[in-house]
């Protein structure tokens, strides 16, 4: 049996990878330092991208029946009722985008279902199991571990730093990780029950003189907690109490009771991006690779795309195509790179009391994401997210795009006929004709023509959509 490969982390960008490398029937193997599995609902947005991976690993039901759509925020403004408003604009579902609006959950409980899909494809996190050093060559990576067993030195092919912002890996390939740290803003964050208050709800408080400078209350599914988050002044302290002061002075006469912090934890504006991505057989990727703000809930989403971008790409390495890995960096760099900006001009809103602070677009849900040329003005090209659109097979039956891409192949779009293609590798060909034109086994009718219109396609046009979703330049 060949050496598995090794990820260090096992929060979600770790779990996503692993699961995309078992799904391959790849040998990988998951460590994290911790002895227990972390509480708390830190990173609860999830973005309609991250719904779409989501959709391709096989968790995405786990995850609706687990987690809620944006709640309904009611303002006070000393005390006293000022409105309600969400953070960005519902959209509905449409042809093309199935899953256009974020969906909460706390962090902990998405990790639980990203370990439990794991766990079913035979993989489990090794707790308590850390990293200490490495080294490597042309042919793979020694990695130095303690554990519960002691001290073990391991092989493997590849190495992943999965392991937050102060990854042991980065450090050891010696990654400089540009950014700012700003000392003099700190945010909390935490978990909190407040009994009196509707749960289906979520709440900004804030007095009247300053009506952005507040804290928020959102609603957290699967309990009666809510998380907290606030800026706090000073070196108060991360406690029930000091919270429940901080409430007291932003309420007015209302009396809310704040119980049970389960998790806390106080941020300061840490935003770094890791110089490079990769160094020859060790990679990074999520909080290892880059920090940011929680403003607009996009750093553990961007963690989960850059595993999900990585895992197809190492599995072609291990079978011998270099070729998609060196993309790998480029790719997610770039990417990070622009969600850092936007996550830090929402933040900059936040501590100027913008009225517009709390307001989250459509740049925030990652569906924009493309690894295009940048010279290319197609309207759609290589490295555009591939659309979804419905379909009937020769029976009658729905089928959707998503249905046909979710695995870990790749998908050769024909529209028309495909008969003089030769066999693709790991490829499945999918054949999309018109409403009316003749139907061979095996193909699809296109429902209303959504998906000749979403692709820009003609009878003839051959679209290769990658593993991850993304498009990439058909044979």
């Amino acid at each position: 049996m060949s050496s598995p490969v090794l990820i260090a982390g096992a929060g979600p960008a770790g779990l996503t990878l692993a699961i995309d490398l078992a799904r391959r029937n790849i040998d990988v193997r998951i460590i994290d330092r911790a002895t227990e599995f972390a509480v708390g609902s830190r990173g609860d947005g999830i973005q309609p991208r991250t719904l779409e991976v989501f959709d391709d690993l096989g968790v995405l039901t786990a995850v609706h029946a687990a987690g809620a759509p944006p709640a309904v925020i009611r303002a006070y403004i000393g005390g006293q009722m000022a409105g309600e408003h969400r953070m960005g604009e519902t959209a509905e579902p449409s042809p093309t985008v199935p899953y256009p609006n974020p969906w909460f959950l706390g962090q902990a409980q998405t990790e639980a279902i990203l370990r439990e899909r794991l766990a079913g494809l035979g993989v489990r996190v090794e707790l308590g199991t850390a990293l200490e050093s490495l080294d490597q060559d042309t042919d793979g990576v020694t990695a130095r571990l303690s554990g519960p067993h002691g001290a073990e030195t391991v092989r493997t092919p590849y190495l992943v730093g999965a392991d937050g912002g102060s990854s042991t890996v980065r450090k050891a390939l010696g990654i400089a990780f540009t950014g700012t740290t700003d000392d003099s803003f700190r945010m909390l964050l935490g978990d909190i029950r407040a009994d009196e208050l509707d749960h289906a709800f979520g709440y900004w408080f804030a007095t009247a003189e300053n009506p952005m400078d507040g804290l928020a209350l959102s609603p957290l599914p699967g309990g009666s907690h809510f998380q907290f988050a606030a800026p706090l002044p000073g070196d108060t302290e991360a406690t029930l109490a000091s919270l429940q002061s901080h409430l007291n002075r932003l309420a007015g006469d209302m009396k809310i009771t704040l119980s049970d912090l389960t998790w806390a934890t106080v941020w300061r504006p840490n935003i770094r991006l890791a110089e490079r991505f990769r160094v020859g057989r060790a990679l990074l990727i999520g909080d290892a690779a880059h920090v940011h703000p929680p403003t607009g809930g996009q750093g553990m989403n961007t963690g989960i795309q850059d595993a999900y971008n990585l895992g197809w790409k190492l599995a072609a390495a291990l079978a011998g195509d270099d070729r998609p890995l060196a993309g790998y960096e480029p790719e997610r760099r770039a990417v990070a790179a622009r969600v850092l900006g936007i996550s830090t001009e929402l933040l900059g809103k936040l501590t100027d009391g913008a009225e517009d602070a709390m307001k989250r677009g459509e740049e925030t849900r990652q569906l924009d994401i493309t690894y295009r040329d940048p010279g290319d003005t197609r309207r759609i090209a290589p490295g555009d997210r591939a659309p979804d659109a419905p379909l009937k097979d020769a029976e009658g039956r729905p089928v959707r795009l998503f249905d046909l891409f979710r695995g870990p192949h790749a998908t050769l779009l024909c529209f028309g006929a495909a008969d003089d293609l030769p066999p693709v590798p790991d490829t499945r060909v999918v054949t999309v004709v018109r409403p009316g034109a003749p139907v061979s086994q095996g193909a699809f009718i296109d429902v209303d023509g959504h998906a000749h219109t979403a692709y820009d396609a003609i009878d003839g046009t051959r679209i290769l959509v990658r593993p991850d979703g993304y498009l990439g330049t058909a044979p």
